[in-house]
């Protein structure tokens, strides 16, 4: 029964998302290159995976509506983690240990196992005695239709862990070895739990992996861990620990205990809307970092989750990035490679002068653009630099290098009416003679990534069309550009045509 109960939800899923996504599609906010689900609430990626030759992003989502609810499994494929194929949905609530109202299925990971592909999810049900959280297992043969696993759950929460806060399985291969490590909280701390297998059935407990002492939060959401160069790197988004939406930690990972050993702990991204990061391993090498363009906590910052619930959506994730390691173990995250294929109507030149006077640059059509340049800070002597993005109707956001308090924010107070908030981070410009600058803007989203790739904001705002200029000008002095170069990118969504079958 629960089968057919699983074929009738997702089929009911599938219809509502064909009745909703023209609306949602005409929607003015629309991204251009970013991944949205075709309707609906959208937000944590799952099951990041490069299977059968094609990229497979699942994704968090509620179908019936622009606010989150009872959650689902949206599932498409591409070749290029920029242009999307809309697939049937891969997983819906319809068991006992999935099939609370405000639960469902949950966030977790992808990986392919005796030539099927494999989920690992979190089931949320509740019974009368608060909400249970287990890890499960679906499976198919061909990619696109998925069955659960009779003896699910799999995992129930050990001894001491809450199980209201105990989910989100990330699992990896090691030799012939599954391991999953999956976040919980223990006495308000929250944790990363390790976990092993030999069939991906059948899992034994192994050891705390690491764990908070108060200084990173009550719970540790969408944890994930692999191997990059000789280290390992572990991610995970705290709840309850202030303005810190996702981190990184870099160490050694011991496999006969179970124990991750850090030596450095920063930020992925210091804007607000960078959450629940997953990484997958594309088939040239590349380690592809994805996350939700969105964070919990940040919610009050806006009005109703912004604008986008009135077109019959909401969410969308951040750009792909590659995560790199540098000689020092910090990391980079640099927008993945095959942006450029979206490129148009390119800007370049050599040098420009920056004074007080503001001066307007071009990019695209002032909307959806990417920005380059490096500052050459050894001719650079202004106290700060200006960038105004997204301007007109008497809106911009700001983003200011504070050469002189050793300061970068972004101020989208005025952006649009809906979004508040400056994101801050530490501009740290000591023996260095030149600072790069990325932007990638869309409809209502900009991503500004500076000093390596290290020193990067993710930030929402909604922003109508003729909010199209972009201004710069310094303070204090002069800045010089160097470099410069800026282009329009192409719509990935502007022909959409598929169909769900």
């Amino acid at each position: 029964m629960s089968e057919e109960l699983l074929k009738q939800n997702i089929a009911r899923a599938q219809m509502a998302t064909m009745q909703n996504k023209d609306q949602a599609a005409r929607g003015k906010m629309r991204q251009h290159y970013h991944f949205m689900a075709q309707s609906g609430w959208l937000n944590d990626p799952n099951g990041l995976i490069y299977f059968r030759g094609k990229y497979h992003f699942f994704f968090q989502c509620n179908p019936y509506g622009g606010f989150w609810d009872c959650m689902y499994w949206g599932h498409a494929v591409s070749e290029d983690m920029l242009h999307w194929e809309y697939l049937p949905f891969a997983l819906a609530p319809s068991d006992p240990y999935d099939d609370y109202p405000k639960g469902g299925c949950f966030s977790g990971s992808a990986i392919e196992h005796e030539g099927k592909l494999f989920l690992m999810y979190t089931g949320t049900s509740h019974h009368g005695k608060g909400i249970v959280q287990t890890q499960c297992i679906a499976y198919s043969e061909d990619g696109i239709y998925f069955k659960k696993y009779p003896g699910n759950p799999v995992i129930t929460a050990p001894e001491g862990i809450a199980e209201d806060y105990f989910r989100d399985p990330k699992v990896w291969r090691q030799k012939d070895v599954y391991y999953m490590v999956c976040g919980a909280s223990r006495n308000r701390h929250g944790m990363a739990l390790l976990y092993k297998s030999k069939d991906m059935l059948h899992w034994d407990f192994v050891n705390v992996l690491a764990e908070s002492r108060g200084e990173w939060g009550m719970m540790w959401e969408c944890p994930d861990l692999f191997p990059l160069g000789d280290k390992y790197v572990l991610t995970f988004s705290p709840m309850g620990s202030g303005d810190h939406t996702s981190v990184y930690m870099v160490g050694d990972f011991d496999e006969k205990t179970g124990k991750f050993d850090y030596s450095i702990s920063r930020e992925i991204d210091w804007g607000f809307d960078y959450y629940a990061p997953q990484s997958f391993l594309a088939p040239d090498g590349r380690r592809i970092m994805v996350s939700w363009s969105n964070e919990w906590e940040w919610m009050p910052l806006w009005k109703d989750w912004g604008p986008t619930y009135k077109e019959g959506w909401c969410g969308c994730f951040n750009i792909p990035r590659e995560v790199r390691m540098r000689k020092d173990h910090t990391l980079q995250f640099i927008p993945v490679q095959e942006v450029e294929n979206l490129r148009e109507n390119a800007v370049r030149k050599e040098e420009i002068v920056v004074e007080e006077k503001e001066m307007e640059l071009t990019a695209g059509d002032g909307v959806c653009y990417e920005l380059k340049f490096m500052i050459d800070l050894t001719k650079t002597d202004a106290r700060q630099l200006e960038l105004v993005l997204r301007c007109g109707e008497r809106k911009k956001t700001a983003v200011v290098f504070d050469f002189a308090g050793g300061e970068l924010y972004v101020d989208r107070s005025n952006a649009d009416g809906w979004s508040r908030g400056s994101s801050r981070s530490v501009l740290f410009l000591k023996g260095k003679n030149e600072l790069d600058v990325h932007i990638l803007s869309d409809q209502s989203s900009l991503e500004l990534f500076t000093d390596s790739y290290q020193n990067n904001h993710s930030n929402n705002i909604f922003a109508l069309d003729k909010q199209n200029k972009l201004y710069v000008r310094a303070c204090g002095g002069r800045a010089v550009f160097r470099k410069l170069e800026a282009y329009g990118l192409k719509n990935c969504f502007g022909t959409d045509t598929s169909e769900l079958d």
